[in-house]
């Protein structure tokens, strides 16, 4: 049940951009994923634009999942089986609803938790003629371009740099999902180990014990 509501977030918070008339916003989501079962969301893209798909399994034994992606016309474009992680990116993009499934039905016991973010690029049809409505002629020392040039540059890096920064928080929950879960392994064998030895020493002082009892019966 609260895998089903989470699978049904995800995809309110992906169709919320691919059903607008505004181009689609990037996004993030992290959900759990039970063993032995596989969950497909869609998200749209405007045709001729760029798709960028990054997943990272961040909790669970072994740490991987099974992704593929599928385009709006039924194309298998990626295939991967038992991955931790995975960039993708799809330029130029196909108008319609794109279909990522993430499966991890080759575990019988461990669920996963896996994030993954979708980065988007759409084509700027209306830049030239916003440059010509703006830009007087002749008049100005700066170009528009010039100006248009460096916002988008610094745009770019704006969303490289949150991008790189979300991906490095997935990396951090991975590293720290598996070294609790290596601590706990840890303590589990040591208090076997510690049972063990203390079983050994009530065994060893038994025998030296049984050693030195005199069994011989005494006649009078």
């Amino acid at each position: 049940m609260m895998a089903a509501a989470w699978r049904w977030l995800g995809l309110l918070l992906l169709w919320g951009g691919s059903r607008a008339a505004a181009p689609p916003q990037d996004a993030e989501f992290t959900f759990l994923l039970p063993a032995g079962r596989r969950e497909c969301f869609y998200q749209g893209a405007p045709a001729n634009g760029s798709m960028e798909a990054e997943f990272q399994v961040i909790g669970g034994a072994g740490l991987d999942v099974d992704f593929s992606l599928e385009s709006p016309s039924g194309v298998l474009l990626i295939n991967e089986y038992r991955k931790s992680d995975g960039v993708h990116t799809i330029e130029p993009t196909e108008a319609g609803d794109y279909k990522l499934c993430f499966d991890n039905s080759f575990s019988t016991i461990s669920e996963k938790l896996v994030f993954f973010e979708l980065i988007f690029d759409s084509p700027q049809e209306d830049e030239d003629n916003w440059a010509e409505v703006v830009e007087p002629e002749e008049m100005l020392d700066m170009k528009i371009e010039d100006i248009k040039e460096s916002i988008e540059t610094m745009k770019t890096r704006l969303e490289r740099s949150i991008q790189m920064q979300t991906l490095l928080r997935a990396f951090e929950a991975r590293d720290r999902n598996l070294q609790e879960s290596n601590l706990g392994r840890v303590n589990f064998w040591s208090a076997v180990n510690l049972g063990v030895l203390v079983v050994v020493a009530f065994l060893q002082v038994y025998l030296l014990k049984s050693l030195f009892e005199d069994k011989r019966q005494v006649r009078t």
